[in-house]
C-alpha cells in the first residue's frame, strides 16, 4: 500500500531524506511492536531483517523492549525445570 502524506519541512530538515521512507516504514514498525499489534517475528519480515538476532538488535538499536512478562517467565521456568529432569543425551 502507498501512502501520502504532508510532512512539515521543518521536521522533514533533521532527516536524510534518501533514507526517509526507511526511517517511517522503522517507525511505525517500532511503534506496532511496542503497542502489541505486531509481533517479533512480524518485525523480521516488514523489515527484510534475516535472524532473530537481527531483530533483538534492532529493537534493542531503538529502545524498544522485547515482550516478556511474568506468563513468558513462568513458562521459562517450566521448560528448563523439564529439561533438567529429563536431560536429552
Amino acid at each position: 500500500m502507498q501512502i501520502t502524506i504532508d510532512l512539515p519541512e521543518t521536521l522533514i530538515q533533521h532527516f536524510n531524506r534518501d533514507h526517509l521512507a526507511l526511517e517511517i516504514l522503522e517507525s511505525l514498525v517500532i511503534q506496532a511492536y511496542q503497542t502489541e499489534k505486531i509481533t517479533h517475528g512480524e518485525v523480521g519480515r516488514m523489515l527484510g531483517l534475516p535472524s532473530r538476532w537481527a531483530v533483538d538488535a534492532f529493537l534493542k538499536q531503538h529502545h524498544a523492549d522485547l515482550h516478556y512478562d511474568e506468563v513468558d517467565l513462568e513458562g521459562d521456568r517450566t521448560t528448563l525445570h523439564h529439561l533438567w529432569a529429563n536431560p536429552i543425551h
